[in-house]
């Protein structure tokens, strides 16, 4: 059996492990937690760099973009120099491919759930494949980057002033302390503010990105909203049927009860390709998505409720 280890500096409450087998192989794949330690990451990931099959960066990315560039985290390149000899990835690539396929996958079944909808995409830099697509749906999107990322009230509606903004803040804000940037460890149970963005989830019939910082702001009555996101385990499931979530999609499959992160899937994709990293190309994950048949994780939870009132 192959194992797949994704080294996350989130919260070990998180931690999980499960067995899967893909294209005839046997993968044990886990995700640990270091609960905001980032040299405990990177001592982790030292101790099992050459023994383990593929490392997923967790809770954090190695890069943002615009679309046009890329822009390297400081402290997440320090995490990444770890591994010297087993592959890591953050989940970027799977981000360009399995996302962007996923949008495009729902909008083609079912075109009603975007066209002339709003949309909330908490942060489009680290998931710009996403961004992309919805933006091909007819909807109205609106980009959170620097609401969510800096905790400035600015709303973004057209990509390419988001692209304008970030190509400015971008090259700042890869450097500074990345606990400034995002939730890590016990700060991704916690909702600090849940009124400051309430006007925007309440304006959203549709909000999407990243699960923790969805729920970093995230109200107490989310009725009728579907939740397009990843990473999510049977706890958070629980916590967004209390808050009458109508409908969670994950672009990341259902694996022993909770959707794993992009970095873990890619992850297991790079071991299924068995080719250096630097030679796998955007092509060769489409290919191998189309292979292992990846679709995205439907649940429907408050529709009966919905309608009763």
């Amino acid at each position: 059996m192959r194992r797949i280890v994704s080294v996350s500096i989130g919260s070990s409450q998180r931690d999980s492990k499960a067995t899967v087998t893909v294209c005839g192989e046997e993968f044990s794949i886990e995700r640990i937690g270091t609960d905001g330690d980032m040299q405990k990451a990177i001592a982790l990931i030292k101790e099992l760099d050459g023994k383990v099959a593929a490392f997923g960066m967790g809770g954090i990315d190695l890069y943002l973009q615009d679309g046009k560039r890329r822009y390297i985290l400081r402290e997440a390149k320090q995490i990444a120099r770890a591994a010297q000899v087993t592959p890591m990835v953050d989940g970027s690539g799977l981000k360009n491919t399995l996302e962007r396929r996923a949008i495009e996958s729902l909008a083609k079944k079912n075109p009603g759930m975007f066209k002339d909808k709003n949309v909330l995409l908490t942060c489009a830099v680290d998931r710009f494949g996403m961004a992309q697509a919805l933006q091909n749906t007819g909807s109205e999107v609106l980009y959170g980057d620097v609401m969510f990322a800096l905790g400035i009230s600015l709303p973004i509606y057209r990509l390419s002033v988001l692209q304008a903004v970030v190509s400015v803040l971008a090259p700042v804000a890869v450097q500074l302390p990345f606990t400034w940037l995002y939730p890590t460890g016990s700060k991704q149970e916690e909702s600090p503010n849940r009124d400051k963005y309430a006007k925007y989830y309440a304006w959203a019939d549709v909000i999407a990105g990243d699960y923790h910082q969805i729920r970093k702001y995230m109200p107490d009555d989310l009725a009728g909203k579907t939740i397009i996101t990843n990473t999510i385990t049977p706890e958070d499931v629980e916590f967004l049927k209390q808050r009458h979530v109508r409908e969670l999609i994950t672009t990341t499959p259902n694996i022993g009860g909770r959707s794993f992160g992009t970095n873990v899937m890619e992850a297991l994709l790079v071991a299924l390709l068995r080719k250096p990293l630097e030679e796998i190309t955007p092509e060769d994950y489409d290919q191998m998505l189309d292979k292992i048949g990846f679709v995205p994780r439907r649940e429907m939870f408050n529709s009966a409720l919905e309608m009763r009132q």
